[in-house]
C-alpha cells in the first residue's frame, strides 16, 4: 500500500491545544461570541483533514513525525489511513459544533471560558489519540482523555454527583488504559515493533504467538473500560452529570468511541481467532441488551440517550468480533451514523433542558411549534437513529442484518439480540426525538422558544449531514465508508449499500425491528414499568458494586497502612532491611545466579593485616559496649579502618570522603545522643536482639555474596577508558572521581545532597524537642505582659 507524508499535521493535532489555551482569555472580553472565533481551531484542523480524501480513497496511507530514542524505537509519529481519517473528520468537525453549542448553552457562566478550554484539551487529546503511530504516543493520548475528561464532568465541581461521576470515570478509563499499557508492552515484546503502521505488516506474528491470548485480554480491558463494555457500562450513564455539551461530545462521537477505534484497529492483526469471535461478540451482545434495556427505563432525556449509547457500543464491539466482511461494513456505517444522529440528538436534549428547564419526557409536550428549528433536528435524528430511510442509519441498519443474517445458531442467536436492541432502540429515538414535540403543550418550569443560532446550527447540521449522506451515499461510500472498512478489514473493501434495501432476510429483519418497535412506543409507559420491575428485582447494580470497591480498597489500604507505617521507626527499619536481605539473598539463590567459588588473594601483607584486625576489634567492641555513647565512638572505629583500606588500595578521594562521614557521623550521633533523653544502655530483649543480629548477618552476607560475583567476572574496562579518555574533553576536568560526581552524576549528586539537608533539618527538630514540652508556640510577649493593676478603691468606697 503506498505511503505519503505530511508534515503539517502535528500543526492540524496543536491548533485544539492552542486554542485552549486562548479560551479563557478570549471569553472574558468577547462573551458566547467567542466561540466563533475558537471554533476557528477545530475548523482548520477539519479542513487539513479533509484535505487528504482523495489519496486515503486511492488507498494511499499518509505517514509523518519525529523520531524521540531512535535506540529503542520511540517517536512521535501519526498514521493516517481510512479508519483514523474518519475518526479524525468526525472529532474535528463535531468539535467544531460542539465549541458553538458550549457558546450558547454555557452562556452568562462565570466559567465558560474554562469549560469551552477544557472541551478543546480534550479535542486535541482525542485527535492525537486516533491519529498516533507509535505506542507511546497512542497511551499518552489515551490517557489524556481520561484525564481531560474527568476535569469535564466534574466541571460543575460544588456537586457531591458531578465529583463522584468524573472520580468514577477516571478510575475505570485510567486503570483501563494501565491494562492497555501493558497489552501494548505484550505486543511490541511479540512483534518488536512499536508503531502501528508496521504492527499491521507483521501478518500472523501476534495471533501465532504463545503470549496472544494475554496481550487480547489485556488490549479488551483498555478498551472495554473505554468503551462502556458490560460489566464496565456505569461509568457513562452516570457521566451525564457534565453539562450536555460534554454529553454531545464525549459520550456520543468521540472518547467512547476511542476502546472501538483500537478494537478496529487491531482487528487485522488479532482478529480472525476463536478468542477474538468468541470475547467480542459475546460482551459486545450483552452489553447492547443491557443498554437497551436500561434506557427504556428512564425518563430523563440524557439518560436515555446515555444507556443507548452504552447499546450503540456494545452493537459495534459485536460486529467487529463478528469479523466478516460485511459486519465489518456494518460495523464502519453505523459507527458514524451513530456519531451523527446521537451527537443532534443530545445537542436537542440540552436545548430543550435550557430553554424549558426540565429534560424528564413525562413533564414534555408540544415543543414542535415553539421550537420548530429545534424539532426539526430531532426528528430528523430520531429518524436515523430508528434506521428508517431516508437517513444514514437506515444503511447502517439495513447492512447490520445482510451481516448477521444466517441459518447457523451463532449467526441466528446474534441476529435475535441485534432484532432486540435495535427495536429498544427505535422506541428510544422516538421518545427523544418526537414525543417532547407533539400533543398538547404541557407546563415546564420556563416558557420554551427556540433557542439562539447556536443551539440549533449544531445538531441541525449533524441531522442534514445525515440525510446527505444517505441521498448521496456513492460519494460518502467513496470517500469515507469503503476506506474505512478496507482499514478495518485489513484489505480492500467496497461499501455498496443504498436507500434501496437488500431484499430478502435483511428486508424482513428490518420490518420486524420496525413493527416491533412500533408496538412497544405506543406502551412506552408499559415498557418503562417491565423495565423497572426486571431491573429492581435482579437487585445487580455495578454502579453499587463499583463503590463497595472503592470502599473495600480504601479498608485495605487503611489496614496495609496502619501495619507499615504505624509510627514506629524501628519497624520502619526492620522491615526495609528484610526487603533488602530477601533481594539480596532469594534472588540470586532463585536463579540460580550464587557465586560457586571465588579466588582469594594470595597473602596479606602486615599493615594490611593489622587495619582488618582493628576493623575486627571494633565490630566486637561495639557488640560489647555498655553503652550508647561507646558504641557510636567504636562503630567509628570500623568505619576508619574501612577509609584506611580504600587509601591502601589506590582510591584516595575515596578513602577521604569516608573519612569526613565517618567523623561527622560519630560527632552528630554523640551531639543528638547527649540531646535525647534515652536510657544510657540497651535494654532490648534477647529475642529483638536475635532478631536484629540475624539480619545484619543477612544483610553483610548478601552484600559480600554480590560483590564476590561481582569481581568473579572478567572485568569490563569500557567505561573506565571513557570517562578517562571524555572527562577532560566534555566535562573540563582531570580529576575523573570529580567529573563523575559532579557532571557524569550530577543530579544523583543533587539528591544525595537534599538527602542530607533533609536529615539534618530532622536532626535539628529531635534536638529541639522537650519531652513533655506543650505542643503549642510559646505566647507572645504582649499576652504575657503584666496586667495593668486595679486601681484603688477610695475610701469608704463599697460599704
Amino acid at each position: 500500500m503506498p505511503e505519503m507524508t505530511s508534515d503539517l499535521t502535528w500543526v492540524a493535532m496543536l491548533l485544539p491545544f492552542a486554542a485552549a489555551i486562548l479560551a479563557p482569555w478570549l471569553t472574558a472580553r468577547l462573551g458566547a461570541n467567542a466561540a466563533w472565533i475558537l471554533a476557528l481551531a477545530p475548523a482548520l484542523a477539519f479542513l487539513h483533514f479533509l484535505g487528504f480524501l482523495p489519496e486515503i480513497a486511492a488507498g494511499e496511507r499518509i505517514t509523518g513525525g519525529y523520531a524521540w530514542v531512535p535506540s529503542l524505537n520511540l517517536s512521535f509519529s501519526w498514521f493516517i489511513d481510512g479508519l483514523s481519517l474518519t475518526f479524525a473528520l468526525l472529532i474535528t468537525g463535531i468539535g467544531m459544533l460542539i465549541v458553538l453549542y458550549a457558546g450558547g448553552y454555557m452562556k452568562g457562566h462565570p466559567q465558560q471560558g474554562r469549560f469551552i478550554g477544557f472541551i478543546l484539551l480534550f479535542m486535541g487529546a482525542m485527535l492525537g489519540l486516533v491519529v498516533s503511530d507509535s505506542f507511546l504516543m497512542l497511551f499518552v493520548f489515551w490517557e489524556l482523555t481520561s484525564i481531560t475528561s474527568f476535569l469535564l464532568i466534574g466541571f460543575d465541581h460544588t456537586r457531591e454527583a458531578s465529583r463522584r461521576a468524573a472520580l468514577q470515570a477516571l478510575v475505570v478509563t485510567g486503570g483501563g488504559g494501565l491494562i492497555l499499557l501493558a497489552g501494548m508492552i505484550f505486543i511490541w515484546n511479540i512483534t518488536g515493533v512499536s508503531q502501528l503502521s508496521l504492527l499491521l505488516s507483521t501478518g500472523d506474528a501476534l495471533r501465532e504467538s504463545p503470549f496472544y491470548l494475554a496481550a487480547l485480554l489485556l488490549v479488551l480491558g483498555g478498551a472495554f473500560t473505554k468503551s462502556a463494555q458490560f460489566p464496565f457500562h456505569f461509568w457513562l450513564p452516570n457521566a451525564m452529570e457534565a453539562p450536555t455539551p460534554v454529553s454531545a461530545y464525549l459520550h456520543s462521537a468521540t472518547m467512547v468511541k476511542a476502546g472501538v477505534y483500537l478494537l478496529m484497529r487491531l482487528n487485522p492483526v488479532m482478529g480472525e481467532t476463536p478468542a477474538w469471535e468468541i470475547l467480542l461478540p459475546f460482551f459486545g451482545g450483552i452489553t447492547l441488551l443491557v443498554g437497551a434495556v436500561l434506557a427504556v427505563r428512564q425518563t430523563d432525556l440524557k439518560l436515555m440517550l446515555a444507556y443507548t449509547t452504552v447499546a450503540s457500543l456494545g452493537l459495534l464491539v459485536m460486529l467487529t468480533g463478528f469479523d466478516t466482511e460485511r459486519a465489518i461494513e456494518a460495523a464502519v456505517l453505523y459507527l458514524v451514523a451513530h456519531s451523527l444522529f446521537k451527537g443532534a440528538l443530545f445537542m436537542v436534549a440540552g436545548a430543550i433542558d435550557h430553554e424549558a428547564g426540565t429534560r424528564d419526557i413525562t413533564r414534555l409536550g408540544g415543543l414542535g411549534k415553539l421550537m420548530p428549528i429545534t424539532f426539526a433536528a430531532a426528528i430528523l435524528a430520531g429518524i436515523s437513529m430508528a434506521g428508517l430511510p431516508p437517513l444514514f442509519g437506515f444503511l447502517a441498519k439495513e447492512e447490520i442484518y445482510y451481516a448477521l443474517a444466517g441459518s447457523d445458531p451463532r449467526s441466528i442467536l446474534f441476529t435475535s439480540v441485534a432484532v432486540v436492541g435495535n427495536a429498544l432502540m427505535f422506541v428510544i429515538a422516538f421518545a427523544v426525538g418526537l414525543k417532547p414535540f407533539i400533543g398538547k403543550e404541557a407546563q415546564t418550569p420556563k416558557h420554551a422558544h427556540e433557542g439562539p443560532v447556536l443551539l440549533w446550527i449544531g445538531p441541525l447540521t449533524l441531522a442534514v449531514l445525515s440525510l446527505l449522506g444517505a441521498l448521496f451515499s456513492g460519494l460518502a461510500h467513496r470517500f469515507i465508508s469503503s476506506p474505512m472498512a478496507s482499514a478495518v478489514d485489513g484489505e480492500a473493501q467496497a461499501v455498496t449499500i443504498s436507500l434501496i434495501p437488500h431484499l430478502g432476510a435483511a428486508l424482513a429483519l428490518s420490518v420486524l425491528t420496525v413493527v416491533i418497535g412500533l408496538v412497544l412506543y405506543l406502551r412506552l409507559d408499559r415498557l418503562r414499568a417491565a423495565a423497572d420491575r426486571l431491573v429492581t428485582g435482579l437487585g445487580i447494580s455495578p454502579d453499587r458494586g463499583f463503590d463497595h470497591f472503592v470502599s473495600g480498597l480504601v479498608r485495605f489500604s487503611t489496614a496495609v497502612t496502619r501495619f507499615v507505617q504505624n509510627g514506629r521507626l524501628e519497624t520502619y527499619i526492620t522491615l526495609s532491611f528484610i526487603s533488602v536481605a530477601l533481594v539480596l539473598l532469594v534472588t540470586p539463590l532463585v536463579y540460580g545466579e550464587l557465586p560457586g567459588s571465588f579466588a582469594l588473594p594470595q597473602a596479606f601483607d602486615l599493615h594490611e593485616m593489622a587495619i582488618l584486625v582493628i576493623a575486627v576489634i571494633g565490630v566486637v567492641a561495639v557488640l560489647t559496649a555498655k553503652d550508647r555513647l561507646t558504641a557510636i565512638v567504636c562503630l567509628g572505629i570500623q568505619g576508619f579502618a574501612v577509609a584506611v583500606i580504600f587509601l591502601l588500595y589506590g582510591a584516595p578521594d575515596l578513602s577521604f570522603t569516608q573519612f569526613m562521614v565517618e567523623t561527622l557521623s560519630v560527632v552528630i550521633l554523640a551531639l543528638v545522643m547527649t540531646r535525647l533523653r534515652l536510657s544510657l544502655s540497651d535494654h532490648r530483649p534477647m529475642l529483638a536482639r536475635l532478631l536484629d543480629g540475624s539480619l545484619a548477618i543477612a544483610c553483610g552476607l548478601g552484600f559480600a555474596l554480590m560483590l564476590v560475583a561481582s569481581t568473579s567476572g572478567p572485568f569490563d574496562g569500557s567505561l573506565s577508558a571513557f570517562f578517562g579518555e571524555y572527562s577532560k574533553i566534555i566535562a573540563h576536568g582531570a580529576n575523573v572521581v570529580n567529573v563523575i560526581i559532579v557532571d557524569y552524576r550530577g543530579v544523583d549528586t543533587l539528591g544525595e545532597i537534599a538527602v542530607v539537608m533533609i536529615t539534618g533539618l530532622s536532626i535539628l527538630a529531635l534536638i529541639r524537642i522537650r519531652v513533655g514540652a506543650p505542643l503549642v508556640p510559646a505566647p507572645s510577649p504582649s499576652a504575657v505582659a503584666p496586667s495593668p493593676a486595679p486601681a484603688k478603691k477610695k475610701k469608704g468606697a463599697g460599704k
